[in-house]
This record gives C-alpha cells, structure tokens and sequence, in this order.
C-alpha cells in the first residue's frame, strides 16, 4: 500500500514555511507522496455542499507543488483534485508541465468535475455540462503533451498550428488519476485515466465505485493501452494497520489520508503516524 498525505496547500501548510517543513517530514518518513486541494472560490456564508469555509486559505496547486518539489528529493506530487472544467486546458497544461519538469518528473495530475454551482457561476464556467466539458478537457492536456503537432477540434475547444513546450518529463505524460464518486466518474475512469481517487470515502462506498468501474471495462470502454487502474481512496478511517489491511482487501493501491490538524506540530505528529505505516 502506498501511504500519502492529503492537504499540503491550505488549512496549516498554507503557511509556505509550515508547507515546507510538513513535505520534507512526509518524505523522510517514507510517504509516496503529497496531495493537494482546490478551491478557486467557496460559498460566502458556507453553505451545503460546500466542504469549507470561505476564510479557509487555498493555494494554488501548481504553486504549491512546485514550491514543495524545490525543498524535496523523491516524494511524488498529487493534485487531489483540480475542477477541470473550472479551467482552460492550453492554460492549464503548461502550469503543469511546469511542475513536472520543475520536479523532475514526479507529478500525479488528479482532477474531478466539480460539484459546487456557485463556485462555477462566479467562474463563468458551465456547471450543467462540467461533465462534457471534463471529458474534452482531458483529451485536450494528451494532444499537447504527446502530438508532435497538437491539433484538437471538439464543440468546447478547437485549435491547430500551435507548439506546447516544453512537454512533461514522464512519458507519454503524467499519470491522470479521475476523481468522483459517481458512475459518471468510473466511465470517465475508464475511458481516460490511469488511475480513480475518492475521496473521504468508506469502504462500503468505494466497493460500489470498483463495482461501477470494473463494469465499464467489462463492456469494453477501456482503451488497451491505457493499462490497469490505479485506485487511490482518501479514507473515512483513522490510520492504522486495520484502515490499510481492509481498503487493501477491495483492491485500494494509495491510502491518501488527510488530517483536521489546526498547528504545524499536530501535522508533524501526524505525518509521524503515516510514516509507520509507510514503513511496517
């Protein structure tokens, strides 16, 4: 199993001196990697289903990663998620091919579609077709970075006769890992990715969303070269032995496990307790 940590650009690692002292901890405890989290704006007052309160500081992902990859070796860096549909893909692929050549080839791209319809209206973006939108945002990031002459032409974005350099440093791109909970998410899943992320999900749920997945590679709408799925599950459980041992049991290959920690010392006590796990 590998053991990471969700969290490292908002709550207490916005602090980019307490960020930098939680990623270099989680490495040399042995953690596979860092996560972050995204929110371009929330809700003001909070209200269901937002996740946070408007005054909780959200950094960029991509800043934040490329700042964690300046004070760290070998720990791998996720972004857990980025609303793909939120942003312009041409924009996006280079911020970050930026962070994977800036680490050195150590990024995992995570993205979701989204499920906050403020967030989306103050954004101008297209909240009733974030899903359509998704699905051609991602086939856009593959064309520029693995066409020799990045073309693209679909109903929400169109171009040709560009260059996109530099290209990621891992090959054919970054891993693309699909979040979601819903049967939208596994097809997506499938279709598309190298790997699915629930997050704050129990095991009952993520049973039903391997159910989900695995029926959408029985019909046949997984592209051979696109290789076995990677399932990464932040847990509704606490870490310990018995957390791993029974997501393990359903086919979980990434624990990515985030903490309500309020000072930089809880988050290094709890950094501390993944990297027992990490290492038993």
């Amino acid at each position: 199993m590998k053991i990471a940590l969700f969290g490292i650009n908002f709550g207490v690692a916005a602090d980019p001196d307490a960020m930098v002292a939680i990623a270099r901890a989680a490495e040399a405890a042995g953690l596979e990697s860092l996560w972050t989290g995204e929110h371009v704006v929330l809700p003001d007052p909070q209200a269901p289903p937002s996740p946070a309160p408007p005054w909780l500081p959200f950094l960029d992902p991509a800043a934040a990663l490329a700042h964690v990859a300046a004070h760290t070796q070998r720990i791998r860096l996720g972004t857990g998620i980025i609303i793909l549909p939120q942003r312009n893909p041409l924009v996006l692929a280079k911020e970050l091919t930026t962070v994977d050549v800036v680490s050195r080839g150590r990024l995992i791209f995570g993205l979701g579609a989204g499920y906050l319809e403020p967030e989306f209206r103050a954004l101008g973006a297209p909240f009733a077709e974030r899903g359509k939108v998704t699905d051609e945002a991602i086939q856009v990031l593959k064309a520029l970075w693995t066409m020799d002459k990045p073309a693209f032409h679909g109903r929400f974005f169109s171009f040709e006769g560009i260059g996109a350099q530099p290209r990621p440093v891992q090959k054919p791109h970054p891993p693309i890992i699909v979040g979601g909970q819903s049967r939208g998410a596994a097809r997506r899943t499938v279709r598309y990715g190298n790997g699915w992320y629930g997050f704050l999900m129990t095991i009952e749920q993520t049973e039903e969303m391997v159910q989900f997945i695995q029926h959408y590679v029985e019909r046949g709408e997984r592209p051979a070269d696109l290789g076995p799925i990677e399932l990464s599950v932040t847990p509704s459980l606490p870490p310990t032995r018995e957390t791993v041992e029974r997501y393990a049991a359903i086919g979980v290959e990434r624990l990515i496990f985030f903490t309500n920690a309020t000072s930089l010392d809880e988050s290094l006590r709890f950094v501390d307790t993944l990297g027992s796990l990490a290492g038993s």
